[in-house]
């Protein structure tokens, strides 16, 4: 109809350092609302800011809020300072949103800790403030964001290491001098050593590389302060023994520790993630989110 105005439409701009840029988040996107999606693959850090701004002087002012960008890969530290890279490319009241969520690693471990936090505050009380909690597999990106969302929030926090404690002992060291976080770490390259952990731990999470076994009932049953386990490996073995990869709160068979299976982590991870875009669209301000971000939003969709 002639005077009719035509809104622009939603466009989303994927960055990625990866080769491929990831279908899961391409599909994730369009259904929560984007008209179309950019790719733009084998990205530098150095790159970011020509990115940002070709997207943000293009539009005007009324179509910069109906652009986003979302920045993929499998480094966390490298999202995040492309993260940082891209809000600084701002030029005011040329600014858009930011997701990052490399391999979806922000909004699953997001997932993974508001359901922990979840369950501690209704069968014990209390949220992460002033447990302890123990991450097998802690060098791979959910493991690390854990960490750091665990510390944040008040948890004594133990990145257990599987083979050489240094290597651990590197990333924890990194995550403190950036995060401000006091993580400790921990061998637990024998199952007498595992055992050994988990008997002070409240919170055990298994995030280890798919199809491995990480702890078993046995070694759970030890403890006398566990109180919930988390895997986020729905491959078999699942990386935890009794935790089945659709337990959302079930006690473990034979104790009273409560288990948090793969795909009930994935449904709250998937929810989180829709509830992200969907924020990034809704054109009020720009939102720069990482696992924090992610984590605050599940907590809150959670309580």
């Amino acid at each position: 109809m002639e005077g009719t105005k035509v809104e622009k439409p939603y466009v989303l701009h994927f960055i990625t350092p990866a080769k491929n840029a990831s279908p899961f988040d391409v599909n994730m996107a369009y259904d929560a609302g984007y008209d179309a999606i950019a790719q733009y693959t084998n990205v530098q850090l150095s790159e970011v800011t020509g990115l940002v701004q070709d997207a943000i002087f293009s539009r005007g002012p009324r179509g910069v809020w109906r652009t986003g960008m979302l920045i993929g890969g499998r480094d966390v530290d490298l999202a995040m300072d492309m993260l940082e890279t891209a809000k600084k490319s701002m030029v005011p009241p040329f600014e858009i949103s930011v997701f990052a969520d490399p391999s979806g690693a922000f909004t699953t471990s997001a997932a993974m800790m508001a359901r922990v936090e979840q369950l501690l505050t209704k069968y014990y009380g209390g949220t992460l403030q002033g447990r302890k909690v123990s991450i097998f597999g802690a060098t791979g990106p959910v493991g690390g964001c854990t960490a750091v969302i665990a510390s944040k929030y008040g948890a004594t926090v133990e990145m257990v290491a599987h083979r050489a404690l240094s290597d651990v002992v590197e990333k924890a060291e990194a995550y403190n001098k950036r995060y401000g976080t006091n993580i400790q770490c921990v061998d637990g390259s024998t199952d007498e050593l595992k055992t050994k952990i988990l008997a002070t731990s409240d919170v055990a999470l298994c995030c280890a590389a798919a199809g491995v076994r990480v702890l078993t009932i046995d070694q759970m049953k030890t403890s006398k302060t566990l109180k919930v386990v988390a895997d986020v490996n729905a491959v078999p073995p699942t990386g935890a023994e009794g935790v089945g990869v659709m337990a959302d709160g079930v006690l473990i068979e034979g104790t009273q520790i409560y288990g948090i299976g793969a795909l009930a982590i994935g449904n709250i991870k998937y929810q989180t993630q829709q509830r992200l875009f969907k924020k990034m669209l809704e054109g009020q301000s720009h939102v720069y989110i990482d696992f924090i971000t992610a984590f605050e939003l599940a907590r809150k969709d959670l309580v």
